[in-house]
């Protein structure tokens, strides 16, 4: 798989603001570890800065959890520490400084929060990659299309495992699985986005009708925090200019072949998420030789 430009790093004449600044909006006082993971996966993948937003009173916590290459950003909470629909209009003040957005692992299921969440994907106006708790909180929305995004705009790039797919579409996992290439391009298409279907033999779909089936990856990178982990790498192609289909397409071939490459020292069955962030550099310089 051919690498884009700004992975190859050749030209010397750069800074880190040529390599996009990714927001990520994530985590909850019990799920706190899903942001850091995210954040820590955009640097590995490329982007040149990364601001992670979370609630207001898990900051300092956050920034004694994650890198000290990673800013961190507190935001309005609700009474459960999650982000609050208040959270919304600070970060509209700011969101042009960013060039991706990653929203959706760790945040939690309260309502408030949910309804932040559907806000902030109906107006933010800069790529995103929608993932874990933002993709159920689209779900419980509804309606249909689940996406009020208009059509000149970026198409969002969703990131469901089976079980999520299920409740986005109304169906059982069971068709799911059985249909996944299918569903996953008529979701696309109907929907206005692009769709990475988690599993084996990843599926991406394009709103156009292309399709992309994943072959790297194994069955040690299914433990927790994985999915956080290639949020994180899809919105650094997003921050490094990518078009959603590509990004897409290229994390998840890199998040499958740095999990190959982790298995061979970890084992499957002692790998964990921060193995794969660990080894996304040797899946990058692999496709640079």
């Amino acid at each position: 798989m051919r690498l884009p430009a700004p992975l190859s790093r050749r030209d010397p004449n750069v800074c880190k603001n040529d390599f996009g600044h990714v927001l990520v909006v994530a985590g909850s006082p019990f799920l706190l570890g899903a942001s850091a993971l995210t954040g820590l996966a955009v640097l590995r993948c490329g982007a040149g800065l990364v601001t992670v937003a979370v609630p207001q009173s898990l900051n300092l916590t956050l920034q004694k959890k994650i890198s000290p290459v990673i800013m961190t950003l507190g935001l309005p909470q609700t009474r459960e520490q999650t982000f609050a629909v208040r959270a919304l209009p600070p970060l509209k003040k700011i969101w042009n400084k960013f060039d991706a957005v990653a929203i959706g692992p760790g945040m939690g299921k309260n309502k408030g929060t949910q309804k932040f969440i559907r806000d902030f994907i109906t107006v933010c106006p800069r790529p995103m990659v929608i993932d874990a708790d933002a993709l159920n909180a689209l779900a419980n929305r509804g309606q249909s299309p689940i996406f009020k995004i208009k059509i000149g705009r970026c198409p969002p790039i969703i990131t469901p495992h089976p079980g999520e797919m299920a409740r986005l579409t109304g169906l059982s996992v069971k068709p799911v699985e059985k249909n996944r290439k299918a569903i996953a391009l008529d979701f696309a298409q109907k929907n206005h986005c692009v769709v990475l279907l988690k599993g084996h033999r990843t599926i991406v779909a394009s709103p156009e009708g292309k399709v992309y089936v994943n072959r790297t990856g194994n069955a040690g990178m299914a433990t927790a925090g994985s999915g956080d982990v290639l949020t994180g790498m899809i919105a650094a192609l997003l921050g490094q200019g990518m078009g959603p289909f590509e990004a897409a397409k290229i994390g998840a071939y890199l998040h499958g072949r740095a999990g190959d490459l982790a298995a061979k020292t970890r084992t499957k069955a002692g790998m964990i998420a921060a193995d794969i962030i660990e080894f996304i550099p040797k899946a990058v310089k692999e496709r640079q030789k």
